[in-house]
């Protein structure tokens, strides 16, 4: 009997050793839903994360379906909710109230909560009047030219620290249709934000345009309470299998998002 236990103690060992890297990374991630329930938070306003149906409430897009994803790696449920802006979603986190949010990453905001690799891409572009002079993105940095962004959003924080001799004018972003109104009525000369916005609200709207360049590119990413290393561990492996499986491809092609694609995995050239 000794000497058996003495052969199969080195593949005890050996087991073991395999065993406790799992046994903590599968600790790991059950602290990230230490409620039972994976709660995620994303921008209700941003139709690049989810939509909303009017008639049930459900929820479908980017953010519902990594969320799904996540939970069924954790073997819990989820709640996904929607919350009026980014800074909601990080303070949802901050407080414990979320596991994890969705929003544009801005180096701002990092020393608040830890940001994930980026899982999509999303093109900022102009609308401008239809008889507008401008046809690309570089021309409106000029003296006297006025820029209608959404107080707060990442085409804001670009435009802040980029624009040189042109001046902003912000409004609170929710309404697409107050940017139409400020452009027709001789208040701005273009209005910045993502392309899945503009695109319909140029399509219904007589007069305006969209620029055919964009004029910046805004990394969607998934959020974690700060110093939690192994949350954003987890979170980044959820987005290289997504990638892998075509999930994020898929969801962006599915949901007719304009604008979007797929963000490459980190280090690899975009």
């Amino acid at each position: 009997m000794r000497i058996m236990l003495d052969r199969l103690l080195p593949f005890l060992i050996a087991a073991l050793a395999v065993a406790m890297p799992t046994a903590q990374a599968n600790a790991t991630e059950v602290q990230l839903a230490p409620s039972g329930t994976l709660r995620a938070a994303f921008i209700v306003r941003n139709p690049v994360q989810a939509s909303v149906d009017p008639t049930n409430g459900a929820i479908s897009g980017l953010a519902a379906e990594l969320t799904r994803a996540a939970a069924a790696k954790l073997n819990v449920p989820f709640t996904l909710t929607g919350l009026q802006g980014a800074s909601a979603v990080i303070a949802s986190v901050q407080s414990g109230e979320a596991d994890i949010g969705f929003v544009a990453y801005n180096f701002v905001r990092a020393g608040d909560v830890d940001f994930s690799q980026p899982y999509a891409l999303v093109q900022n572009a102009y609308l401008v009047r239809t008889d507008s002079p401008f046809r690309k993105s570089e021309e409106l940095d000029q003296p006297g030219r006025v820029i209608g962004v959404g107080m707060r959003d990442p085409a804001d924080f670009f435009l802040t620290r980029t624009l040189d001799q042109a001046t902003l004018k912000r409004n609170d972003g929710s309404d697409s249709d107050a940017a139409a109104r400020m452009l027709l009525a001789g208040e701005i000369d273009a209005y910045g934000a993502n392309r899945q916005r503009l695109t319909p609200l140029a399509a219904r709207t007589p007069g305006v345009r969209l620029l055919e360049d964009n004029f910046y590119t805004v990394e969607q990413t998934i959020v974690v309470a700060k110093g939690r290393a192994g949350h954003l561990e987890f979170v980044n492996r959820l987005i290289d299998e997504a990638r892998a499986s075509g999930l994020i491809g898929n969801t962006i092609t599915g949901a007719g998002l304009i604008g979007v694609e797929v963000a490459p995995r980190s280090g690899e050239p975009r």
